[in-house]
């Protein structure tokens, strides 16, 4: 027994529900045409995900169910499974299904998460029983997201049950670093521990700080791949899933069955639908496509590309604008976007100090003219001499200190916005997540602007990447002269980061302990740091908190990343000495 089916990974933007509409609307089309009998879309496809408060509103729940109707009257000759956030009594994280021209019924998501960058508590209802789909004689158990990440979800009552030959879960499943490769971990043991066959869509793209990488998948009753999407891009992925090996393994291995006895009988919701509704349309094989496995920092490339394209196109930005001052940072920065955009998208342009080198002055004209875009320079030692004419009298009997160095970064922040006001780019702030941990930044300077691709990437993992991108390039974008240069702001004569900070290397496993991971300073101690210099990084991150609370939004990369993870407040009295 062979069920033809679509893995529809799109690219929905939050709250369009017309282009959202359009864009599940092709895709049902052209599941159509590859003959498939039901086509599978990622949760929350029609709203997009995460939608917060916008599901708050009872006049846009209207227009996505009016939206849905609109599909379903589509859904001919495929059953289609579409992700939506449904307003009935209270509000659901839903999978329609639709069929025969019509809304068929819905699959309620059982577990909703309200942990890390999950919020779902404050806005869904769970749903009260796991959903069977009974596509004619093959029953499917429905999922949402969650609902497969947790031992106790609906896919053991739906095949113990409902007798489920194949598990769907729609899903909207964020990206960091590791995660593909746990995510396939777990499906992989979900579809041998239940003996059944799985079919997994994630949604795919750039929402704000989030990245979506797609990856959807197809298990076999043993946990093997059969089929797999591209990630970081928009695919469909056609597929004959064989359902018999499921049923005969759970007849002849017991093993396959053990536990199932352990759990209650539930009722299950059935929605039902006839096979004959399910055409099929042109027959013959559907080839399986497997897309190869990316290595990691290829995925981690990719994440920010696509983060960085997708906010700026979906918030109708033209163009992105980067101050150059000749670092690893914005180098880094420019060649992302270059990708992300082309080059005649980017704009740069470096603003040289008395302090500036000679040899990063170069640098920064060379990464410009090896990405292929302009880069004007602007002196600011003029404004440095207006400035200081101007303070003069209120500083008078003081000595130079930080003020003077942050005013310079304060300067090229006016420059920079005022560039970006004027031509419309949207400014592109280069900090990284070590420096923004640590407060070394400039509130209203280098902190400027409207996206930060770089705010969670730690200073060593930006290191690899810049090689990376070199690497893959065959030819030093990036110059090896901005990569093997101690890393400075250039802000006082012969300053160096270290100066001021730990080295890199230590500094971000420091901060990997404490901030990833939670450790305490006893912890991060026993794995061979220094004590004094792990409490002297976790209090300086801890005074940074009210900085990084007024920087822009960035990429999420880390497993915890500062803003929609780490979430400590401002005022905080907790000595942890």
């Amino acid at each position: 027994m062979r069920l033809r089916v679509a893995l529809a990974q799109i690219n929905p933007t939050v709250g369009a529900l017309e282009r959202n509409r359009r864009r599940i609307s092709d895709a049902i089309h052209q599941a159509q045409r590859s003959g498939a009998e039901l086509v599978v879309f990622p949760e929350m496809a029609l709203t997009g995900y995460p939608p917060e408060d916008l599901v708050q509103r009872t006049d846009f729940l209207a227009e996505a169910r009016a939206a849905l109707d609109q599909l379903a009257a589509e859904a001919r000759g495929v059953v289609a499974l579409v992700g939506t956030a449904l307003l009935e009594g209270d509000v659901f994280n839903a999978a329609a299904v639709l069929a025969e021209g019509a809304v068929c019924g819905f699959a309620r998501k059982l577990k909703l998460p309200n942990y890390g960058v999950f919020d779902e508590e404050r806005y869904f209802a769970p749903g009260s029983a796991p959903t069977m789909l009974e596509l004619g004689e093959i029953p499917i158990g429905l999922g949402i997201c969650e609902d497969i990440w947790v031992p106790d979800g609906p896919l053991l009552p739906q095949v113990r049950s409902g007798g489920a030959l194949l598990a769907v879960n729609l899903s909207a499943s964020p990206y960091h670093r590791g995660k593909e490769h746990v995510r396939r971990t777990m499906l992989a043991a979900r579809a041998a521990d239940h003996s059944v066959p799985l079919v997994f869509v994630n949604l795919v793209g750039g929402q704000d700080e989030l990245v979506f990488d797609g990856g959807s998948a197809v298990f076999d009753e043993e946990g093997r791949i059969v089929a797999a999407a591209e990630m970081f891009a928009e695919d469909l992925v056609v597929v004959d899933v064989d359902l018999s090996p499921a049923r005969r393994r759970r007849l002849r291995e017991p093993m396959a069955r053990r536990g199932w006895a352990a759990a209650p009988e539930p009722h299950l919701h059935v929605v039902r639908v006839p096979r004959s509704v399910a055409s099929g349309g042109a027959r013959g094989a559907a080839p399986a496509k497997v897309a190869p496995e990316l290595p990691h920092l290829e995925v981690v490339w990719r994440a920010l590309v696509l983060g960085l394209r997708d906010y700026v196109q979906k918030n109708g930005f033209r163009s992105v604008l980067v101050g150059l001052s000749g670092g690893i940072d914005s180098a880094l920065t420019a060649a992302i976007a270059v990708d992300a955009l082309g080059p005649e998208r980017v704009h740069a342009v470096t603003m040289p100090s008395r302090y500036s080198s000679e040899g990063t002055f170069a640098d920064a004209l060379a990464v410009a003219k090896n990405l292929g875009i302009e880069c004007p320079a602007i002196a600011i030692e003029p404004l440095m001499a207006a400035f200081g004419e101007a303070l003069a009298p209120r500083f008078a009997g003081t000595r130079p200190d930080v003020t003077e160095e942050n005013l310079q970064a304060r300067i090229r922040g006016t420059l920079l916005m005022a560039l970006s006001n004027k031509f419309g780019h949207l400014l592109l702030t280069t900090g990284n997540k070590s420096e923004n941990a640590m407060g070394y930044c400039t509130l209203y300077g280098d902190m400027a602007g409207g996206f930060a691709v770089l705010k969670d990437i730690p200073k060593t993992l930006v290191f690899a990447l810049a090689r990376h991108r070199n690497e893959a390039a065959a030819a030093p974008l990036i110059p090896v002269s901005v990569i093997e240069r101690p890393p400075t702001a250039e802000l006082r004569e012969n300053q160096k980061d270290e100066d001021s900070l730990p080295p890199y290397p230590v500094l971000d496993a420091i901060l990997a302990s404490y901030v990833e991971e939670d450790r305490s300073l006893a912890e991060i101690a026993s794995r061979g740091v220094d004590l004094e210099l792990a409490r002297r990084v976790a209090r300086t991150v801890d005074r940074a908190e009210y900085k990084r609370r007024q920087g822009p939004p960035g990429i999420r990369i880390t497993p915890k990343a500062f803003g929609k993870d780490r979430r400590m407040p401002i005022t905080n009295g907790w000595d942890k000495s």
